[in-house]
């Protein structure tokens, strides 16, 4: 196995700053030698205390490493990120005495929508964040970088069958809300205020039928422009504000 195959990559200052503030296993640093300078000492001398070793190396170097992702100089191999099971994001729900909150994506397949989802449900204390195996965007180098960090502290979930997972969270007493251009309810005019999971789907294709259907109810944002649909992580942006308004507003 070469260095490249090795483990999972963060990149860039706030993904590999979060990474070790968050006790992230991390097994080595390297830093390119243009960027030492404008690297936060902070990064390093953390590194260091955790006995991390950091390597000083040529940007090409960094740039095989992570290819495609902007890592300002600054790349870590660290071990593979961590999926929770659904039952621990429940107890992680249970545990914080607050409504549980979930974030279902229906085979959300761009990274960078994925890292910006889970960067807004980090700040809107989202429980967890529940994505299927396949036909889906896992969590990468790109992702952390777009995230800003965030992907070290949302808990998420990895499953094989989301319709399956959903009949387990109805279980638990959680309602499946889904985002839907076509639903009549208008966000605006709808009670979240409960133990929810609000499903957001696919970039070019929305909730999947089955979805849909295993859906408590549908809901929509409201559309006054030419176009009739906003970017994924957007509109889920949107979705997570408006549970917290209604949740504060109690």
């Amino acid at each position: 196995m070469t260095e490249r195959d090795s483990g999972e990559w963060i990149a860039g200052k706030h993904p590999v700053m979060e990474a070790l503030r968050s006790g992230r296993e991390i097994n080595k640093i390297w830093v390119a030698e243009q960027s030492q300078k404008n690297l936060p000492a902070q990064i390093i001398a953390e590194a260091r205390r955790a006995g991390i070793v950091v390597q000083v190396a040529d940007k090409r170097k960094l740039d095989q490493l992570a290819p495609d992702v902007p890592h300002q100089g600054i790349v870590a191999q660290a071990a593979a990120y961590r999926y929770y099971e659904i039952d621990e994001l429940l107890e992680r729900a249970a545990a914080s005495g607050e409504t549980p909150f979930f974030l279902l994506l229906d085979e959300i397949e761009d990274p960078h929508n994925l890292g910006s989802i889970l960067r807004t449900a980090e700040c809107t204390g989202v429980h967890g964040v529940i994505i299927p195996k396949r036909r889906s965007a896992s969590l990468n180098a790109t992702v952390s970088k777009t995230s800003a960090g965030a992907a070290e502290y949302v808990p998420v979930a990895r499953v094989t069958n989301l319709a399956q997972t959903i009949d387990r969270l109805k279980e638990a007493g959680i309602w499946i809300a889904g985002a839907d251009v076509g639903a009549e309810r208008d966000v605006y005019e709808t009670a979240l205020d409960m133990p929810l999971a609000v499903v957001i789907g696919n970039e070019s294709k929305g909730i999947g039928r089955l979805i849909r259907e295993k859906c408590d109810f549908l809901l929509k944002l409201p559309m006054t422009g030419r176009l009739n649909s906003l970017n994924a992580s957007v509109a889920a942006g949107v979705l997570m504000y408006e549970v917290i308004r209604q949740r504060r507003s109690r």
